[in-house]
């Protein structure tokens, strides 16, 4: 089986777990700004479209070589052997982005790439009419950093966040392979309690339940190389079918949410249940004042409504000292909150034993943990 030149993509400030995740699965890796190298065959496509929770894509890396004019990046592209990639009847989008590089125009490299690709191919098979792209889906990208040009081809199809339990969600939701980076960056362990007290739609706590009985998180969803005859497809029933024999069918999971939104709370059971985890997770409507875990050595994780999203300024900063009030005395409890706002701290009442700078989409936020005597 071919071995290929693999890149698993993340949002800025989780790369490291990413990187992570993969050293795990047995992988050697080179982490850089939003990306994480690796290399393996089809059967590693397969496996790590199912079992990374925090990557966004997994692209091959198909070539990678210097561009400064659109004659060589016509070239170049034309080189590639495309016809043991992409058949003839391929659908093959492009997209691209360009950062200080001479070839600015992203469209027109699209367009060069296209057009490139598009006349190997037709020279290989004989054809002189335009490819009909009636066929399986093959996104590919064309990357352009200081005129180093990277051409990638998309194994997952649409973004790894969609795992395909979210049927619903609220105003402002977090990604769920956001969320699961949120779960990872606490010191919780599936023997240990979780609390969401502003839980939403659920994504965090079915995140960690996932985790907690070792259910691969793409094992609901389709991803476009299934269907690439030329990258042994059979691997994908094959890798699902391990992915189902390691689920933990035995372990018990302490996992509660609350939300003062009855109607949240109600989509928050329906989410749990389409991702296989209903019964682990207990959902609860009611005020975050009105309840304290009466269990000890728990990790509590919260994603409050900060001033860019749902809530006024005045409303989310009296959240912020309510929370303080209630969460501060949980002293064995480790304690973590995502807000974009940089007074949070001051609110709440304590300064956070560290605080790790995060990207919620485009927003800019700040992780802020708060660390029991025993973590």
């Amino acid at each position: 089986m071919k071995n290929y030149n693999l890149i698993a993509t993340a949002a800025a400030g989780i790369e490291g777990i990413v990187n992570q995740e993969l050293k795990k699965l047995g992988y050697e890796t080179q982490t850089e700004n939003g990306r994480v190298r690796f290399s393996g065959t089809a059967q590693d496509i397969a496996k790590t479209n199912l079992w990374l929770r925090t990557a966004d894509r997994i692209k091959i890396n198909i070539a990678e070589f210097k561009a400064s004019s659109f004659e060589e990046l016509f070239d170049q592209t034309y080189a590639i052997a495309w016809e043991d990639i992409l058949p003839m009847d391929a659908e093959f989008p492009v997209s691209g982005k360009s950062v200080k590089s001479q070839l600015y125009s992203v469209p027109n490299c699209q367009r060069i790439v296209k057009k490139a690709i598009a006349k190997r191919l037709m020279d290989y098979y004989a054809r002189k009419m335009p490819l009909s792209e009636t066929g399986n889906y093959y996104p590919i990208e064309i990357s352009l950093l200081k005129d180093m040009a990277m051409i990638t081809l998309d194994t997952s199809g649409t973004s790894l966040f969609k795992r395909g339990y979210r049927t619903e969600k609220g105003g402002a939701p977090l990604k769920e392979n956001m969320a699961a980076a949120l779960v990872k960056l606490t010191t919780w362990f599936p023997d240990r309690p979780l609390y969401d007290p502003t839980c939403g739609s659920g994504t965090i706590l079915i995140e960690a339940a996932l985790m907690g009985r070792n259910i691969a998180p793409g094992l609901n969803r389709s991803f476009a190389a299934e269907k690439w005859e030329f990258f042994n497809p059979e691997v994908w029933p094959q890798e699902k079918a391990d992915a189902r024999r390691q689920i933990n069918h035995e372990i018990e999971l302490n996992i509660f949410g609350s939300d003062i939104d009855g109607k949240m709370i109600e989509i928050a059971r329906q989410n749990a249940e389409n991702a296989g985890v209903g019964p682990d997770i207990t959902f609860k409507q009611m005020q975050l004042k009105d309840y304290r875990p009466d269990q000890e050595y728990g990790i509590l994780i919260s994603n409050p409504p900060y001033g860019d999203r749902l809530l006024d300024e005045e409303k989310v900063r009296q959240l912020y000292q309510d929370m303080g009030d209630v969460y501060r005395p949980m002293t064995t409890w480790s304690k973590y909150f995502l807000s974009s706002d940089d007074s949070f701290e001051k609110y709440y009442g304590e300064k956070a034993s560290k605080k790790r700078k995060l990207y919620n989409g485009a927003l800019k936020v700040n992780y802020y943990q708060y660390w029991s005597k025993n973590k």
